[in-house]
């Protein structure tokens, strides 16, 4: 019975990663309200889940200040996120979903709580270092990979790169992307930049040519490279 009491359900895993995520961000603690508008529900709802959660040693939380992720709800939070985004991976490249169907579906997978299954899984995909969206996926002791990268709205007019990830994972800026011919690998030149609005005109492979807005700009992570 204490067991299955210390075993986290799906629920509570989906509040350890919100709160993981929120903290990286921040780099500090996450707010009941941060929590609760992530989770899009109400804060009195989140309240209540902390402190039942903070008996299971997930992460320590301090009235009116928040909650900060112990080594143990880092751990798992980690792993969540490494299952999530191995899932996606799988969608992507072997069922061959696109880019903006596959996050509600990872969601849903990433609480499976097989190891052997999730290590199989990642040797099947030969370890891939990031999924579909350019995301880090921690290996199996947690670690990421981290790379050089910077938005694309930081690029100066005739500077050259290589999209590496999006900021944004929604479905209409996936789509909207996708309409352009952007993904992870593409390469981008800036032509110019408006200065009214810091929209930027870029040069899309090398063959067709869109105005950027500074939102969608700001979202593209990109890598600085010369091409010949």
């Amino acid at each position: 019975m204490n067991q299955n009491y210390n075993m986290p359900t799906s629920t509570e895993e989906d509040y350890i990663k919100a709160i993981f995520k929120i903290t990286e961000r921040n780099q500090g603690t996450a707010s009941t309200n941060a929590v609760a508008a992530h989770l899009s529900t109400s804060a009195a709802s989140v309240t209540d889940m902390l402190k039942r959660l903070s008996e299971k040693e997930y992460f320590h939380y301090e009235k009116y200040k928040g909650v900060y992720l112990t080594n143990k709800g880092r751990e798992l939070a980690t792993q969540l996120i490494r299952k999530h985004r191995l899932w996606e991976y799988f969608l992507v490249e072997k069922l061959n979903f696109n880019w903006d169907e596959v996050h509600d579906i990872a969601e849903q997978l990433e609480h499976v709580k097989s190891d052997k299954l999730i290590e199989k899984l990642d040797s099947y995909l030969d370890h891939p270092k990031y999924d579909p969206h350019g995301d880090p996926i921690p290996n199996a002791e947690g670690k990421f990979t981290i790379r050089t990268q910077i938005s694309l709205f930081n690029l100066a007019v005739g500077e050259e790169a290589v999209v590496v990830g999006v900021k944004e994972h929604d479905t209409p800026f996936l789509q909207y992307l996708d309409q352009l011919k952007i993904n992870i690998g593409t390469k981008l030149k800036v032509i110019s930049q408006i200065d009214f609005d810091h929209s930027k005109e870029i040069l899309i492979d090398n063959n067709s040519q869109s105005v950027l807005s500074h939102k969608a700009s700001t979202n593209i992570y990109v890598k600085k490279r010369m091409f010949s």
